[in-house]
């Protein structure tokens, strides 16, 4: 009867969709969608930083395997391009952040173009058109698994809208000047967009950037200027430049905030739902105590 079990297990394992999501965030969200029909392997794991992540031969051996590829888009994964044509990818690509409307940053650099800042999972909204988008694919992939899949996403978005509803309670019943924070790179512009906060950052909205000392100084002085209290770092970014620029400007960091990788299975942020309630939490009681 054990064999039996075992043979049985072993099947349902086999029978499943191999999927491959670029970063841990997105995973995540395939993987809440995809239930037990589909295996989600993630490239870019909890507390990894995608900006500077470089493919090894097992990310290009689990891209051949896979029946569809999730990434978020929006230039996110610049090396991606470069993965699949090397493994010889050519099962389904899904940009999961198709739809979105994506908001415009400087390029590095005065005669640089606009680029897309691709943070859009910041605002659950997005994430909404990401599950859409999901449900979309899987669905294609695999017709017959289309009505889990569905209700899968319904459920998601249910959850998506109870949290959205209660961090618009929470942050309206703070006054709009006290809503200004500061964090380690630019990946807070849909979050603040969304829920009314300012965010002031040290870095561009790619970690690889560096942060010069003349920017450095006009941060320092916004602080004092605006009296801001809420100073953040990052699960992936290194922690030393915002602990000299509280230093500096003599405010307490307000604790660690996860935004573009969650957490490990046994940290604060192990699921998107659960990042974004961490750290909105996070965010929130600093910007009280200010």
């Amino acid at each position: 009867m054990t064999a039996l079990l075992a043979i049985s297990s072993n099947t349902v394992a086999a029978a499943r969709i191999p999927v491959v999501a670029s970063f841990s965030i997105l995973g995540d969200i395939v993987s809440t969608i995809g239930g037990e029909r589909v295996t989600v392997l993630t490239l870019i794991g909890p507390d990894q930083d995608a900006h500077v992540f470089e493919p090894t031969p097992a990310d290009v051996k689990a891209i051949a395997r896979a029946r569809l590829v999730v990434v978020n888009g929006l230039g996110f994964e610049g090396w991606m391009e470069r993965l699949a044509g090397a493994a010889g990818y050519r099962g389904s690509l899904l940009v999961a952040s198709t739809g979105v409307a994506a908001r415009q940053r400087p390029g590095p650099g005065a005669d640089a173009a606009a680029r897309p800042d691709p943070h859009v999972w910041q605002d659950p909204a997005n994430v909404m058109i990401y599950t859409r988008n999901i449900v979309a694919a899987l669905s294609k992939l695999d017709p017959a698994g289309s009505a889990e899949y569905k209700l899968n996403g319904e459920r998601y978005l249910r959850a998506l809208a109870d949290l959205d509803r209660w961090a618009l309670l929470q942050f309206a019943a703070i006054p709009e000047q006290r809503r200004m924070a500061i964090t380690s790179h630019d990946a807070f512009e849909y979050f603040g967009a969304h829920y009314g906060v300012r965010f002031l950052a040290a870095q561009g909205i790619s970690t690889e950037s560096e942060a010069s000392a003349r920017d450095i100084a006009a941060l320092i002085r916004q602080i004092r200027q605006l009296d801001i209290k809420a100073v953040f770092f990052e699960n992936m970014s290194n922690p030393q430049l915002l602990r000299q620029l509280s230093r500096d400007a003599g405010v307490t960091p307000g604790g660690k905030l996860y935004a573009d990788a969650l957490s490990a299975p046994d940290g604060p942020a192990p699921t998107y739902l659960r990042m974004m309630r961490y750290n909105i939490s996070l965010i929130l009681a600093s910007l009280r105590r200010g």
